[in-house]
């Protein structure tokens, strides 16, 4: 993380009066509609539940989406359909990225956090400090997309386990967010990582059938969820430790099953796309 101590704090909103900001989105955001809306065919569905929790939802209320992870662009070309607002400063996302990553030199620190992008250590665990800025992101409201797989994954096989960072963002949280499940396929061929001989290509592939379902929302009783885990870890010596592992699994678990039918969904549908196209 030491990059990121080498560059001034462009997370804030104040940063250089916001103008940085607005700029690295808005060219993203070109990007990302270059990619899916003009070069790749995509189709949304249950598009209106994501516009709708994005840009009218009740003051305060957090909103946390979650999706499998294909490809290295997963985020932001999810977000490049036609009418969303990505390039917009207040409506667009935060969304956890992989230091090791994103965050390897102060150019690129300086760049992605600009774009709202939280550092987050792969393998330091759900307790290491920039969680704890995420769980601040959402105590005031914000929207945060997780990859919750952890990694990026395009073989042709049911849905990885899920890690527990997630659930342990929607566990701590101040106001229980809306929790938004969403699936698609199509971005491993826009971006795939064994292009050739190994390697990704140079530049994302165009021409290709994308797919995004949008599920709908998963809404948290946590305080319930609390009370359920205490009963249930009275028996362990280290009650407050299993009472929180108790949550993370409890919500771990029901996330997975609503973005495993998602993922059959996307994948099912831009099949069926991809045969239109060959006929």
């Amino acid at each position: 993380m030491r990059a990121l101590s080498m560059v001034p704090d462009s997370a804030k909103a104040t940063h250089l009066g916001g103008i940085p900001r607005r700029i690295i989105l808005t060219t993203v955001g070109a990007f990302a509609k270059l990619y899916t809306t003009v070069l790749n065919s995509t189709q949304v569905y249950n598009k209106d539940m994501l516009m709708s929790l994005v840009m009218s939802r009740s003051p305060g209320t957090p909103l946390v989406t979650v999706s499998n992870h294909m490809s290295t662009l997963d985020d932001p070309l999810m977000w490049g359909f036609q009418g969303f607002p990505i390039s917009d400063p207040k409506l667009c996302r935060w969304t956890l990225a992989a230091s090791d990553i994103c965050f390897t030199n102060p150019f690129y620190s300086y760049f992605f956090r600009l774009g709202k992008c939280i550092p987050i250590t792969r393998g330091e665990g759900i307790y290491q400090p920039h969680m704890s800025e995420a769980l601040n992101r959402i105590n005031e409201g914000d929207w945060i997309h997780t990859f919750p797989e952890g990694k990026v994954c395009q073989e042709a096989s049911p849905l990885r386990r899920l890690k527990w960072g997630t659930a342990s963002l929607i566990a701590r949280a101040a106001v229980s967010p809306i929790v938004l499940p969403i699936a698609h396929s199509g971005f491993e061929k826009v971006l795939p990582e064994n292009y050739w001989h190994g390697r990704r290509p140079l530049v994302p592939l165009w021409m290709k059938p994308i797919s995004i379902v949008v599920g709908e929302p998963i809404q948290f009783d946590v305080p319930g969820l609390k009370r359920a885990a205490h009963d249930w870890a009275r028996a362990s010596a280290v009650l407050e430790e299993a009472a929180w592992r108790w949550m993370y699994t409890h919500i771990t678990e029901r996330i997975w099953v609503a973005l495993q039918d998602l993922v059959w969904k996307a994948k099912t549908l831009n099949e069926s796309r991809c045969k239109e196209q060959i006929h």
